[in-house]
């Protein structure tokens, strides 16, 4: 294959989540129309959460007991080290030497470290002082620059926090540095660990929440406790997730490139609420509009929802779509209902649920929502996420 300078393209892509590790495997996970959601004790009340398999977790303890320097980092930071690892090594660049280890790091994160932030400020609450570690493991840098020791990279690293457009927001600053000239490959995407008290009681606190009363073990195999995509339900149903995802980026069309990134769209809406999303999302029309400035909109096969699972954000969304595509629909679909929101890592996940689509040639299906007639050939898929803020990231996939 003759290589294209003038393309970026998604040559590896990395996950772990409840869906599980390798892509066969996520790819099996995506076709029944069972969610991978339980239901756990936090504050003494059950809770739905998409939580790691036991395997995972023990995956996560092997790494963090490996290396003394480990063990004192949150897991926000152990899933980024797990999942990078598996990216490099799937694109080629584990083996690439020293002098050639100048790959970018961005890889972001919507609350950073939750889980030692609670623990450090329960710690300072009974004893009136921190420990050292305190800072150092809890700063939202340490997720890329502990990647980057991990790697040996000497490339540029850097973290962010755009609440749940932050992994789309990474990839679109390693197509920047990319374009620029200032690097030929980038490993971008985002890593969350919010299933803890305080975090959870902050969702809860919006009203946004799945309800988890009257959640007996058959009504938890046949229902979906995250409506999202459900544009008639009556009730927030957003659930939380955990897990990471990152994809290598590289210039031009490689024998192993997944998909090529074909348009690129961002936008941010006016402060007006704390959510900051109207009700016809404008963000998104703007974003879309611009992911789309060179493609025919026919031409899409599919879309990638965000579509948390909230009354208000799930239709906005759809209305913003509407308002793009008006009467003719690309097939729609969504993978919340399934893991839980991901905060910070949820747009990469989407970017992976749009390359394996791509890959197989199978749209997968929302099973509460009516959708329309299912592509016999995906050749384009659009990818959403926006976060608190109205910050809303389009990102159009093309098959090789």
């Amino acid at each position: 294959m003759e290589m294209s300078t003038d393309k970026i393209s998604i040559t590896a892509i990395s996950s772990i989540s409840p869906l599980g590790v390798t892509l066969e495997e996520i790819w099996e996970n995506y076709q029944n129309t069972d969610h991978r959601l339980t239901l756990q004790e936090i504050d003494k009340e059950p809770v739905w959460t998409g939580r790691l398999s036991q395997n995972l977790q023990q995956k996560i303890t092997d790494l963090k007991e490996s290396d003394s320097k480990y063990q004192h980092l949150d897991h926000s930071v152990l899933y980024a080290l797990y999942t990078a690892r598996n990216a490099v090594e799937r694109a080629g660049w584990k083996s690439l030497e020293r002098s050639n280890k100048n790959f970018g790091i961005n890889i972001g994160s919507s609350r950073g470290a939750t889980g030692l932030f609670e623990h450090f400020h329960e710690d300072y609450l009974k004893h009136n002082r921190t420990p050292s570690l305190t800072s150092p493991t809890t700063t939202l840098g340490n997720i890329s620059s502990w990647v980057a020791h991990d790697l040996g990279t000497d490339g540029p690293e850097f973290s962010h926090s755009i609440t749940c457009s932050t992994a789309l927001h990474a990839l679109l600053n390693g197509v920047a540095w990319i374009r620029s000239g200032m690097a030929d490959k980038f490993l971008v995407g985002g890593s969350e660990a919010p299933l803890t008290p305080f975090t959870i009681a902050q969702m809860k606190a919006l009203k946004i929440y799945a309800s988890s009363k009257n959640s007996s073990v058959t009504e938890r195999i046949r229902s979906y406790p995250c409506r999202a995509l459900d544009v008639m339900k009556k009730k927030n149903s957003m659930v939380l997730g955990e897990g990471a995802s990152l994809a290598c980026l590289e210039r031009g069309i490689l024998p192993g490139t997944l998909g090529v990134i074909e348009g690129i769209g961002y936008a941010t809406e006016l402060l007006e609420h704390n959510v900051s999303i109207s009700a016809d999302a404008r963000c998104f029309q703007k974003s879309m509009a611009m992911a789309l400035e060179n493609t025919p909109k026919e031409e899409v096969d599919v879309i990638v929802m965000h579509a948390p699972g909230t009354l208000k954000g799930d239709i906005s969304e759809w209305n913003a779509i509407k308002k793009i595509f008006c009467n003719d629909l690309p097939f729609l679909t969504t993978n919340k209902w399934k893991i839980g929101h991901t905060f910070g890592a949820s747009g990469m996940l989407n970017i992976e649920m749009a390359i394996l689509m791509l890959r197989y040639q199978k749209a997968i299906q929302v099973p509460f929502y009516k959708n329309t007639a299912a592509p016999k050939n995906i050749k384009k898929v659009l990818v959403n996420a926006v976060g608190f803020g109205g910050n809303a990231v389009s990102i159009l996939l093309a098959k090789v």
